[in-house]
């Protein structure tokens, strides 16, 4: 090789390895914020490692570091895959900054929302709060949305200086980890997990009240929402929402797993079993929280009797994309027991039709208690997350408890 090729040779592999390095990650914390139609940002906190030759992200919501390790680059081009809820990002490397969009694919169509990030930046809201005026933590009474959409809620806040975490608890789940902070008198939270992305603004007008609220959600929804101070507000008894219509004492259903093979609620897995039916959504983050728990639930109890399956309402009747989707939840959260496409959409009363024998479903999730004899004992509606704190740990304990009443019974024999 003479000495002009040798030159060509290294200038070539010089600026291979420039170019890869362009492509690379700053190591560390950043701040990635939305913005919405109406011009305000849902930001978010992450952090970017490198683990085994890969870049790997962690989302940062409250206690919750969420794990991506599908990204990638291509020149300046970043890709990042959410590994639930069925979105993405699609950025340019600038420099040390990205810019994009965060894309969420719905049934028909693909929602885009502009986005940017920068490195070495840990402070979600403001770089320099002023210090609060007043302390939020605490139980509140709060109102989210008007009218008839309006949806009364219990918010749990905890508040360190100017740090502030939570979350509204609903009839049908909560919002999962919300992080912000108290400036003055101005309240901020926001929460991104790759399927919903919220920012909270209000103002804190004295210790018991909370006015002029805003929610931004996802790239247009905007509502109101205020709240009072109540250490004593609850919710509906979340078994009290759904039960099963007059002269019906059981459920039935027959729906195709991700295999597209046929299991039926008669099938011989579930004879004399206490069976937990989970109705779910992969685009449903509470839904989500709930798998989670039922994954160790079900290794600590398939043992002594227990089986769950789960029944998956997705935006699509299309088997194809259903299958794709779940086998999502299924990979991420090693999931043991069956998941079955039911070929119903998320709607409500959708939900209803494919399980004629329920009154109504209120919301995802929804989770049919059924004892050793087949009968349905409770319908639970909504899931309070390990985001809910306290909420989270007494429904367990509540949860587990009728379990273990339910594997002391012996099933009954049928009559006829």
């Amino acid at each position: 090789m003479n000495f002009k090729s040798i030159i060509a040779t290294l200038s070539c592999a010089l600026f291979l390895q420039a170019a890869s390095a362009q492509t690379k990650l700053k190591t560390g914390i950043w701040r990635g914020a939305l913005t919405t139609k109406t011009a305000n940002e849902i930001p978010f906190n992450f952090e970017v490692k490198d683990t085994a030759g890969k870049q790997q992200i962690a989302i940062i919501n409250g206690a919750e570091r969420f794990k991506v390790t599908d990204v990638s680059t291509n020149g300046d081009s970043v890709f990042i895959h959410m590994p639930l809820f069925n979105s993405e990002f699609r950025l340019k490397l600038s420099g040390d900054k990205l810019n994009g969009s965060w894309i969420k694919h719905l049934a028909n169509q693909d929602v885009l929302t502009p986005f940017a990030a920068e490195p070495n930046t840990a402070w979600r809201f403001l770089k320099n709060p002023e210090k609060p005026a007043f302390n939020v933590g605490g139980r509140w009474s709060a109102i989210i949305g008007e009218g008839a959409g309006a949806d009364t809620t219990v918010g749990e806040f905890k508040q360190v200086g100017a740090k502030l975490t939570g979350t509204f608890l609903t009839t049908t789940g909560d919002y999962r980890y919300l992080e912000g902070i108290v400036a003055g008198n101005k309240l901020y939270l926001s929460c991104f997990d790759g399927g919903h992305a919220y920012t909270f603004t209000a103002t804190v007008k004295d210790d018991k009240i909370i006015t002029e609220g805003k929610l931004y959600a996802g790239y247009s929804a905007v509502q109101q929402w205020a709240a009072v101070k109540d250490a004593n507000a609850k919710l509906p008894d979340a078994y009290s929402l759904t039960a099963l219509k007059p002269g019906f004492k059981k459920i039935d259903f027959t729906f195709k797993d991700i295999d597209g093979k046929t299991v039926s609620l008669q099938d011989n897995r579930y004879k004399n079993k206490v069976v937990i039916v989970q109705i779910l959504g992969s685009w449903c983050p509470n839904c989500m929280d709930e798998t989670a728990y039922m994954v160790n639930y079900y290794k600590k109890y398939q043992s002594k009797g227990v089986e769950v399956v789960g029944l998956a309402y997705e935006r699509s009747t299309d088997f194809a994309k259903a299958q794709k989707t779940l086998s999502q939840v299924k990979a991420r959260f090693n999931v043991p027991y069956e998941l079955l496409i039911t070929g119903y959409t998320s709607d409500n009363a959708e939900t209803s039709k494919s399980l004629p024998m329920l009154s109504k479903v209120v919301g995802f999730p929804t989770t049919i208690i059924i004892d050793r004899s087949g009968d349905v004992r409770k319908i639970h509606t909504g899931f309070s997350g390990p985001g809910t704190g306290e909420y989270y740990k007494e429904f367990i304990t509540e949860f587990e408890k009728l379990t273990d009443d339910l594997l002391a019974e012996a099933p009954q024999p049928p009559k006829g």
